[in-house]
């Protein structure tokens, strides 16, 4: 890779960890799906009437499977060098915990929504770029307004946010913009958690207001003795 100016930070950094076996699990589990194509293979997709009739590993298996050659590796190298990236930041527990709890979220919004939109019941989702795309994003959204190199352009984080919102808004536009639902979701959660916080900052909030909440109810019969008291001009004031 050319060497990066100085100002700019590098879109693909040292990749280890468990990005790769993210990228791994995404080809393993295409290769499943495509030579099981005739049998098995096709249970490995989100089909949400399935899910809904108890094919319940479905909203997990998806996220691993691409139904195109290109698919697998542009997939593959998006969950490699982008997650990789994340790891290096965020560390490895809250990028997988993200990666995967994000495409596993989206599949079951995807199976909600089939029950109002009944077309979606029956449509096959491969969820291999669900997963990419919301590294993409995450990734460019953690950086905001900080120039980053995408492919030898400079980019702000927010604009390289933005163009992976606009692969997904492309492949709608050509194959169907139902058939992105589970990306679109999981693209609205990502943004979610990165502008309130994901489950471990909202407890963190919750527990604070309770001890807060304790600490106003505990003071409440505390009293503040007046300086009129019999007490030297130079005393602390005490607290019963």
């Amino acid at each position: 890779m050319r060497p990066m100016r100085r100002g700019f930070r590098p879109v693909f950094p040292r990749l280890h960890g468990a990005a790769a076996w993210l990228a791994a699990a995404l080809v393993v589990g295409s290769v499943v799906y495509a030579l099981a194509h005739d049998g098995f293979g096709p249970l490995l997709l989100l089909i949400p009437r399935a899910v809904l009739h108890g094919f319940l590993w479905q909203p997990v298996t998806y996220g691993f499977v691409a139904d195109s050659p290109m698919g697998v590796i542009f997939g593959a190298l998006i969950l490699w060098q982008l997650g990789g990236a994340l790891e290096q930041t965020w560390g490895t527990r809250r990028m997988v915990s993200f990666a995967v709890g994000t495409t596993v979220l989206a599949g079951v919004v995807t199976v909600l929504l089939a029950l109002v939109i009944r077309t979606l019941a029956l449509l096959p989702f491969a969820g291999g770029f669900v997963m990419g795309s919301v590294l993409w994003v995450a990734y460019g959204l953690s950086f905001g307004r900080q120039r980053l190199n995408f492919w030898g352009l400079p980019v702000s984080g927010n604009v390289f946010a933005l163009i992976g919102v606009g692969f997904v808004f492309l492949e709608g536009a050509f194959s169907g913009f139902l058939r992105v639902i589970p990306e679109a979701a999981a693209l609205l959660l990502t943004f979610g958690y990165l502008r309130l916080g994901g489950p471990s900052s909202w407890i963190l909030r919750l527990q604070s207001w309770r001890l807060q909440r304790q600490l106003r109810t505990r003071s409440k019969h505390l009293t503040l003795v007046s300086p009129d008291r019999n007490t030297p001009r130079d005393s602390d004031r005490f607290i019963q």
